[in-house]
């Protein structure tokens, strides 16, 4: 026999069961229209994949999730795609979301399906893959998709694997009625993930209000290491942490998750739905909806398509218009009223209560607190619900996180209790969310001053690396100046010296060659024969001149760069220019004197 332990807290409700669980699971057959919200649980929004105007086929996907967390949805019946547009869907806001809406032709004719027949000869990421195209998501609560549940963390070992069949809210029976008469597919489900999950142990638990659930379940395990336990009905055993409270006596740690201490929870629902997907092929178009109250005059529980209109399923158990004070989707301890009944049945729709003026009465208003400490007693998570709730009304959201505000499973045993009326969980509620508001809007405010700064860095990096290509250019430019000075000083020192000596040298020559004519016309000469006079070098003198004029054009060229850039070296390089000038005006007048003494000499003659 499983050992059970007790949790903290906890209150006794009338459970109002009874009313729908007197007729079997009826099907809800084919509405006119089937409205498909693209986002049916926690996660990325699907997006739509088909057109107006497509028609598809039971069973083919029409929205897919590409990037994030999130799975498919799916066609519930074969029909034509009429529009893809913002419409009501179920949300405690009253919100519109988009949606597809599919109008059936009522043919009912599926699409190409798969099944597996041994799903152990898979590799498990394959049969993760198959769930997640399959678009299963938990089937109660907040609607986890199966997929990643399946794959915990590497270093979180999964020892036992729970199957929620506690159902302990009032008037809800979808889980009770599915044990019921579904319990080899629950079983068959429940294998298949616990073949990926390898836990040491598989245990169903179901309160035991529900004898009829515990012996088809009972019957369905016999022969199997699965443990059922039957549990004792205390609101709200049927929470995850209370519930592994129960059959392990741990306590999932604050903020964590109950992987953390090896254990996975998942949905009587889900269970089905793995079944049928694995073994048929069927992806998730379809779930037990309980459609009770005193309003309606046939309550009982529907397999309904996901996408059928609530109103519909009203329509089908007998709504009476004039009776009902309130509509509200889930139970009434954790559900919300409806705003409107065109909102579509989704994958976490589990209840709908049509519900009178005495069978679920206006709340009062609401009274001040009192501080009786009610609502501390029967909290399932040992909270303080009366801070907590001050610190709400206060929008003190940091001291209200502090005392583990995100803990609250919202329950609504705290507003059960409360003698003053408060509606201890919206206050919750809102607090949670502009908490979550305030640290979207703090996410945000991060990125973008962390894409400033980085924007800075980048400026001021890009800046740093202007400067050095500018020092680096400007050192260049220098060391090149530098250079070209130095080659200019030394090439003018050694221009004056070769230029001085070339003149010096022709000079001398000329002389020379003068004083020789001089010396060689004042000696007797025969009269037959007269020596021709020497005759300048014309050749050389004309070379010296073009040396000493390209040397003048290179000062000056250094000159005018020497002042354009107002350099220190102007004066020097000025007095070099006068200096080559000068050279060249003496090499000009050395060749002019040559070319007038070739002119006055007398043609040359033969001395023979």
């Amino acid at each position: 026999m499983t050992q059970l332990w007790d949790f903290a807290g906890g209150i006794h409700p009338a459970e109002n069961k009874h009313q729908s669980t007197a007729l079997p699971i009826r099907a809800a057959g084919i509405p006119d229209r089937l409205v498909l919200p693209l986002q049916q649980h926690i996660g990325e929004p699907a997006a739509a994949i088909v057109s107006v105007g497509d028609r598809v086929l039971k069973g083919e996907k029409i929205a897919d999730v590409t990037n994030g967390m999130g799975v498919p949805v799916h066609a519930p019946t074969s029909g034509v795609i009429e529009s893809i547009a913002e419409l009501p869907v179920p949300h405690p806001s009253g919100m519109n979301d988009w949606c597809i809406t599919l109008k059936p032709d009522v043919e009912d004719q599926w699409t190409a399906r798969q099944p597996v027949s041994d799903y152990r000869s898979l590799e498990r990421n394959q049969v993760l893959e198959l769930i997640r195209d399959g678009g299963i998501s938990g089937m109660g609560g907040a609607g986890f998709p199966t997929n990643i549940k399946l794959r915990p963390p590497r270093d979180r070992k999964v020892d036992t694997l729970i199957l929620n069949g506690a159902e302990c809210e009032p008037y809800i029976t979808a889980d009770d009625m599915t044990m019921r008469e579904q319990a080899d597919e629950i079983v068959a489900g429940l294998k298949v993930m616990a073949w990926i999950l390898r836990p040491e142990r598989c245990v169903i638990a179901i309160e035991d209000n529900k004898p009829e659930a515990v012996e088809a379940m009972r019957a369905a395990t016999k022969g199997t290491q699965i443990e059922l336990a039957a549990i004792p009905t205390k609101y709200p055993s049927g929470g995850e942490k209370q519930l592994i409270q129960i059959l392990t006596g741990m306590e999932v740690p604050s903020g964590g998750i109950p992987a953390d201490i090896g254990v996975m929870c998942q949905n009587i629902g889900t269970a089905v739905a793995v079944s049928r997907l694995i073994f048929e092929g069927r992806p998730l178009i379809s779930r037990i909806v309980t459609i009770t109250g005193e309003a309606v005059q046939e309550p009982g529980n529907f397999e309904a398509l996901i996408g059928t209109p609530v109103q519909y399923l009203l329509d089908q158990a007998g709504l009476q218009p004039e009776k009902v004070n309130r509509l509200v989707l889930g139970g009434p301890m954790m559900g919300y009223t409806l705003t409107t009944t065109a909102v579509p049945v989704i994958k976490t729709s589990n209840c709908v209560i049509a519900a009178t003026a005495a069978e679920l009465p206006t709340p009062p208003p609401e009274q001040p607190c009192i501080r009786c400490g009610e609502c501390a007693e029967v909290c399932p998570m040992e909270l303080l619900p009366q801070q907590l709730f001050w610190y709400s009304k206060a929008a003190e959201f940091e001291k209200a996180e502090h005392l583990n505000l995100f803990d609250c499973i919202e329950c609504g045993a705290c507003s059960y209790v409360c003698p003053s009326s408060i509606p201890l969980v919206q206050y919750y509620r809102y607090a949670k969310g502009e908490i979550r508001v305030q640290r979207a809007e703090q996410l945000k405010a991060d990125r973008a001053r962390e894409r400033f700064e980085a924007r800075l860095e980048r400026l001021e990096r890009e800046q740093q690396e202007k400067e050095q290509r500018r020092k680096e250019r400007a050192k260049a430019a220098a060391e090149a100046q530098a250079k070209k000075k130095a080659e200019a000083e030394k090439a003018a020192t050694e221009g004056d010296a070769v230029d001085e000596r070339s003149a010096k040298a022709a000079l001398v020559q000329q002389a020379l060659a003068r004083k020789k004519a001089k010396t060689e016309a004042a000696k007797p000469q025969a009269p037959a024969a007269e020596p021709a006079q020497e005759k300048p070098d014309l050749e050389a003198l004309e070379k010296q001149l073009a040396q000493a004029q390209s040397k003048l054009e290179t000062m000056q060229g250094m000159l005018e760069d020497a002042k354009a850039q107002q350099a220190d070296n102007v004066e020097k390089l000025e007095r070099a220019v006068a200096k080559n000038h000068d050279r060249v005006t003496r090499a000009e007048e050395a060749l002019a004197d040559a070319r007038q003494q070739l002119a006055s000499q007398p043609e040359s003659q033969s001395t023979e």
